[in-house]
This record gives structure tokens, C-alpha cells and sequence, in this order.
């Protein structure tokens, strides 16, 4: 037998025999009342959405994110109006869906938009020496941590998040949660996980070098966050 024969070997051994639905419920079960006691002991088992989005920025913030909070109506204009101010000439964004098509509306004539519309091959060279940002709306935020949860797809893969400079990501007040554990119960992960799911919580960082931290060294250098507050008289995606 070799080394991965004899590891894998001991831990079928070391496996139970068999392992039982109640089984795994009971286990779910031990683990649902230790994140709801323990956050019963910090008072923050039902914080109200302003409270979350007052700790998702917080957190965002000391990880150097620079967080902006508008309304449905006002964001679109705040973030063009960001973007022209530095200098971004071409923006990467998903136009099949409200919320890109508003800030592509909203972008002024000297801000282009490029969608991910072709393999990466056929266009690898205009992606990463031309496009200097892109835009992704989060499937939910953790507020505790200052974490962004993004469900990457065919037209919004995580491509966009990685490769340009600036990554500028939207996430909705109302879809953010307390801890992780909240947001896997919330959003039933167990009932099915998407192929590929990623968390954010700041801009690309290392010190692998000389222990001196760098950013932008595996993804962009800036994330701009926008934490997008109901208002009165709008829905979700609702645009002015």
C-alpha cells in the first residue's frame, strides 16, 4: 500500500458504518441551537436591517472597502457620477439585469460598457489590459464579517470580480445576515449548492512578501460596495 492507500484506509476505518437521515438532522439540530444561543448571549439575534447594514459597512471599511448607501432611485447616478471622477473609461456588467442595465443608463458617454457576451480566449487581451472595473450584484451579504456573497453565472462570472482593478459590488440591506450560519439556514444551502459560490470581504490582499501586505496582487486593488436601502414607493430593481 502506498501513503493516499493507507490515509484513505484509516479513515474509512475510523468512519461510522453507516449513517442515518436522523442522524444528520440531529447533528443539524446541535448546531442550529449553539449559533442561536451564542447569539442570543450577544443580543444580535434579530438586529433590523439598518443594524446590519451599519455593521456590513463597518466591517467592509476597516478591510479598506469604501461602502456607499443609497436608495433604488439614487445609486445608479452616485456610482456614474464615482466612476467618471476616477478616471474609469470602460466598466464590465451584466445588462440582463436591472440593476447593470440602470448603471449602464446612467454611466456618462466617456464610460463605455462591455458585457461578458464571448469565451474568455476570444477576448483575454481587451479583458485584462483594457477593462478598468466591473460590476456584480451580491446574492446576500454577512454584516458581521463584511462579507459579500456572489452567485457567479454565465453572464456574470467570477471573472468579473477578479480581473479588473476596481470590482464594485451591489448588495441589497435586506438581503444581508447576521453570521454565515444565518445566511446557510436563511437561504437553505442544504437543499442545493451552486458550482461555484464566493465570498468577499475587501480587496485583493498578501503578505506573502516579506510579511509587508500588498493589495491588488490576486484580484483588484479596490472594491467600491453599495448597500442598497429600501425606500418608500420601490421595489427591488424598480428603476426611476
Amino acid at each position: 500500500m502506498n501513503a493516499r492507500e493507507r490515509m484513505l484506509g484509516r479513515l474509512r476505518a475510523a468512519a461510522p458504518s453507516s449513517v442515518t437521515i436522523d442522524d444528520v438532522a440531529r447533528v443539524d439540530e446541535r448546531i442550529d441551537r449553539h449559533y442561536d444561543s451564542r447569539r442570543a448571549a450577544l443580543r444580535c439575534a434579530t438586529l433590523s436591517t439598518q443594524a446590519l447594514a451599519d455593521s456590513m459597512q463597518a466591517a467592509l471599511s476597516a478591510s479598506h472597502a469604501e461602502v456607499f448607501r443609497a436608495t433604488e432611485r439614487a445609486w445608479p447616478a452616485l456610482i456614474a457620477q464615482r466612476l467618471a471622477g476616477a478616471n474609469v473609461k470602460r466598466v464590465l456588467l451584466d445588462t440582463s439585469r436591472a440593476e447593470g442595465a440602470a448603471l449602464q443608463q446612467a454611466l456618462p458617454s466617456a464610460i463605455a460598457a462591455r458585457t461578458y457576451d464571448q469565451p474568455i480566449e476570444d477576448w483575454k487581451a481587451e479583458l485584462f489590459d483594457t477593462i478598468d472595473a466591473g460590476f456584480t450584484v451580491a446574492r446576500s451579504g454577512i454584516a458581521s464579517t463584511g462579507t459579500l456573497i456572489v452567485a457567479p453565472d454565465a453572464r456574470s462570472p467570477r471573472t468579473m470580480s477578479l480581473v479588473p482593478p476596481l470590482h464594485i459590488a451591489l448588495v441589497y440591506a435586506d438581503s444581508l445576515h447576521v453570521d454565515l450560519h444565518a445566511a446557510m439556514r436563511a437561504e437553505h444551502w442544504q437543499a442545493g449548492m451552486p458550482t461555484n459560490l464566493v465570498m468577499i470581504s475587501g480587496p485583493s490582499k498578501t503578505s506573502d512578501i516579506q510579511q509587508t501586505l500588498a493589495y491588488g496582487a490576486h484580484g483588484p486593488r479596490e472594491l467600491w460596495v453599495v448597500i442598497v436601502e429600501h425606500q418608500a414607493g420601490t421595489l427591488r430593481g424598480e428603476q426611476a
